[in-house]
């Protein structure tokens, strides 16, 4: 059986309450999860506290807990998981923020957006605040829903234009043109936000 479907089988496995099927998933999707982690990461300040096998073990705990391994088939588990590990890098940012008291920013760097949002710079890697980020996520996706999904899904998830037209279930250059869209309107929504 092809790992794409094991995967839905074993979801299915869970939902209906079978013994060992979240352990089965998790051997299963691991590696996927630490590679999706580690892209994540990659865009995190280079003294990140928090590391890729513990943001996977943060997020899989944290879909556990919830019905988040409600998912129909391995797309969508992937997709939840993006979702879910960005809450665990905005909550880590905000506990970061609340330790300095409100003095300190956590950064990412804005590769992942190709450049498009432009704050300060350190130790000359442009960054940008990762609450700053999420706000202006937030605040996208209620203008384009679907944009800020790509988002997600690109630079928090790490995939590629084919794999999130897949997770979404539209065409590439829909991709595309969301992807454009929503690097734009970040960047217009971010450097306002700076003077």
């Amino acid at each position: 059986m092809k790992p794409a479907a094991e995967v839905t089988v074993i979801l299915g496995d869970l939902r209906a309450g079978r013994a060992g099927a979240a352990e089965r998933l998790s051997a299963l999707v691991y590696d996927e999860l630490r590679a999706m982690a580690g892209a994540m990461m990659s865009q995190e300040r280079a003294a990140h506290t928090l590391q890729p096998t513990a943001l996977v073990h943060e997020a899989f705990v944290r879909m556990s807990g919830s019905d988040g391994l409600d998912a129909n088939d391995r797309k969508h588990f992937m997709a939840i998981a993006a979702k879910v590990m960005r809450q665990v890098l905005i909550d880590h940012a905000r506990a970061k923020r609340a330790d300095k008291r409100g003095g300190g920013k956590v950064l990412a760097g804005v590769e992942g957006l190709d450049s498009t949002v432009t704050p300060g710079t350190s130790g000359g890697t442009r960054e940008l605040d990762v609450l700053d980020l999420d706000d202006a996520l937030h605040a996208l996706a209620e203008e384009y829903p679907r944009a800020a999904r790509v988002v997600e899904l690109r630079f928090f998830g790490g995939l590629q234009v084919p794999e999130t037209a897949a997770v979404l279930g539209i065409a590439e250059p829909t991709v595309e043109r969301d992807w454009a869209l929503a690097r734009g309107w970040l960047k217009r929504r971010m450097e306002g936000e700076k003077k």
